[in-house]
């Protein structure tokens, strides 16, 4: 029996996790804290709502009270923290948003866990603070055949990984000084059903559908790895019950891709899907001034986390994508919701409310 509280649960990863968690381990009680703002969904659970054990709960992660009443009243043993702002163009126009969110809101939680924690064993037994990261802490990777370790030095270059920077350090701080037992993981770049269209994948496949341009920063040199998000969520579930104390594990797709590479495999899987002419939707390849601090190049080497628990991904990225993908164009409904705020209007026709 664990009683797990899950931030940022109605999110795009946490929700993948969240469904993992309910279903794997019905023994389990799972608490989803999630304040809701335009990335967090209810609508992305729904098939786990009404299950037993799970619960969900409003709330902001900065909320000492909050916290420390969720962590006290259902006997919290672990968190798993995803909850972040994590979109690096939002960054640049308002970083104190993500320095309050992902700094001051995974402080909140580690004080409020480490205080609660320690009143029932000063040795902290049977207790966890798993920090979800990215790999864009690391900064950015120049030379091909070069990657991102767990030893590579810490070099963020936009507000955003300068954030998730910061609470890495929190929690390696908490760890050292205070004894409190946690893990840490940097992802790379995930992709799959219920994302938020402002990330690249689900909002080049909408614009594709509807015929819109699509914006590539600079000529699309830049260079990502690609994670399906199952896959990320399975290696969380791995890494929460069987990493050790105080290790930080990167998790990789071992899926390299130039930007403007991607966006054509993208171009080419909608068009077969829709029944286009192959390649017809290239000429909406628009490019734009390149962002601010746009670091060229991520690459993790996830070695530690297959040599020492046995994880590696399910998916290459071609049959990845051609789900994602096939997802987005089944779930049109959804799609549309998500990105003119009707899912507000969605929450009151199906709940009599906006939210639970």
């Amino acid at each position: 029996m664990r009683n797990i509280l899950i931030t940022g649960g109605a999110g795009f990863i946490g929700s993948h996790l969240v469904r993992l968690m309910v279903n794997k381990y019905p023994q389990y009680k799972i608490v989803n804290l999630d304040l809701l703002t335009y990335a967090g969904n209810l609508e992305n659970l729904r098939d786990v709502e009404k299950c037993p054990n799970y619960r969900f709960i409003k709330g902001d992660i900065c909320d000492y009270e909050l916290v420390a009443s969720l962590i006290k009243n259902h006997n919290i043993d672990s968190v798993i923290h995803l909850a972040a702002e994590s979109h690096v163009d939002r960054s640049i126009v308002d970083p104190f948003s993500f320095a309050r969110t992902n700094v001051m809101g995974t402080l909140t939680l580690l004080q409020a866990a480490k205080n609660i924690w320690k009143e029932r064993d000063e040795k902290f037994a049977g207790n966890l603070f798993y920090h979800v990261s990215t790999d864009e802490v690391y900064g950015s990777l120049e030379a091909e055949g070069t990657f991102f370790t767990e030893d590579t030095k810490y070099d963020p270059h936009s507000p955003y990984s300068a954030s998730k920077a910061s609470s890495d350090h929190f929690v390696r701080a908490y760890h050292d000084t205070y004894g409190l037992p946690v893990v840490i993981s940097n992802c790379s770049n995930n992709y799959g059903s219920y994302q938020f269209p402002e990330k690249l994948i689900p909002l080049f496949i909408n614009n594709i559908v509807n015929n819109k341009p699509l914006p590539v920063y600079g000529k699309g040199e830049n260079v990502r790895d690609w994670l399906y998000v199952q896959d990320h969520a399975s290696a969380i579930d791995l890494i929460f019950h069987k990493g050790h104390n105080g290790e930080t594990y990167n998790i990789g797709g071992f899926n390299e891709w130039k930007n403007i590479d991607l966006i054509k495999v993208i171009i080419k899987t909608v068009d077969k899907l829709l029944g286009r002419e192959a390649g017809s939707s290239e000429k909406l390849i628009t490019y734009v001034t390149d962002r601010a601090g746009h670091d060229l190049r991520y690459a993790i080497d996830s070695s530690k986390l297959h040599n020492e628990l046995g994880w590696s991904p399910s998916l290459q990225f071609e049959e990845g994508i051609e789900k994602t993908v096939k997802w987005y164009l089944e779930n049109k409904d959804w799609m549309d919701r998500v990105t003119s705020g009707d899912y507000l209007k969605y929450y009151r026709e199906m709940y009599g409310h906006d939210t639970y």
